[in-house]
C-alpha cells in the first residue's frame, strides 16, 4: 500500500530568479523587441544619454545602461563594442540636435537681430541642459584619442554646416579660422554660464548673451 503523506510532503524549494536571469526571461518573452534592432539601439542611446548627463561617463557602465533601457546586459554588446562607443554616439546626436535647432532658427524669416538673440539663448540652453555630459566630454577629449578625434571630426562637420547655412542666407562666408573662432567663443561663453562660473564671478547671464550676439553679428548681418 502506498503511503499517503497528504499536505505534509515537503515540496522542493524554488530558486528565486536573479536580476540577470529575470532580464533574460523578459527578453525571451518579448521577441518583437528582439526583431527591432533599430528600436533597441535607440533605446540604449537614449538611456545612455540620460545617465551620462546625470552620473557622468565614469558614473555608469554598460550593464546599467542596458537595464535602464529595459534590456538584459548582454544586449548592449550586440549594438556597441564598449561604453565609449555609445558615448560617442550620444555626442554625435547632441551636436546634430544643436545644429538642427540652429537651422530652424536661421530659416525662420525673422530679422538678423531677432535671429541672433534666439540663437544665443538656444545654444546657451542646450549647453545648460547637458552640463554634466559636456563636462565628461571635455575631460575625455583631453585624455582619450578616440574622443579627441571625434571632436575634431565634429568641428569639421560644424564648419561645413555653418558654411552651408550662411550661403543659404546669401551671406558672405568668412574664413575657416574666423568661423572656428566664433564656434569656440560661443562654446566657452555658454559653458561659463552652464557651469556657474560667470555667476560666481559676478557676471550676469544677460551680459554673456550680449557678447554672444556681438560675436555672431558679422556672420548674420543680413
Amino acid at each position: 500500500m502506498r503511503a499517503n503523506y497528504g499536505s505534509d510532503v515537503i515540496q522542493p524549494v524554488r530558486k528565486l530568479p536573479t536580476a540577470r536571469s529575470a532580464a533574460r526571461w523578459r527578453d525571451r518573452t518579448r521577441p518583437e523587441r528582439q526583431r527591432q534592432p533599430d528600436r533597441t539601439r535607440r533605446a540604449l542611446i537614449e538611456a545612455a544619454a540620460n545617465i551620462f548627463n546625470s552620473a557622468g561617463y565614469h558614473g555608469t557602465d554598460s550593464n546599467r545602461i542596458a537595464r535602464e533601457a529595459g534590456y538584459a546586459p548582454g544586449t548592449f554588446y550586440i549594438h556597441f563594442p564598449d561604453k565609449l562607443a555609445i558615448f560617442l554616439q550620444v555626442y554625435e546626436n547632441w551636436v546634430s540636435a544643436e545644429w538642427s535647432s540652429i537651422e530652424v532658427i536661421l530659416k525662420s524669416g525673422a530679422s538678423a537681430r531677432a535671429i541672433r538673440r534666439r540663437l544665443s539663448r538656444a545654444v546657451l540652453e542646450h549647453h545648460r541642459k547637458w552640463r554634466t555630459f559636456r563636462a565628461s566630454l571635455r575631460a575625455l577629449s583631453a585624455t582619450d584619442d578616440r574622443v579627441h578625434a571625434a571632436r575634431l571630426a565634429s568641428r569639421e562637420r560644424q564648419l561645413e554646416t555653418m558654411t552651408r547655412l550662411l550661403r543659404a542666407r546669401s551671406t558672405p562666408v568668412p574664413s575657416r579660422a574666423r568661423m572656428l573662432a566664433q564656434l569656440l567663443i560661443a562654446e566657452a561663453l555658454c559653458e561659463s554660464v552652464a557651469d556657474g562660473d560667470a555667476k560666481s564671478l559676478g557676471i550676469r547671464e544677460e551680459e554673456i548673451i550680449r557678447f554672444l550676439d556681438e560675436s555672431s553679428r558679422d556672420l548674420l548681418s543680413r
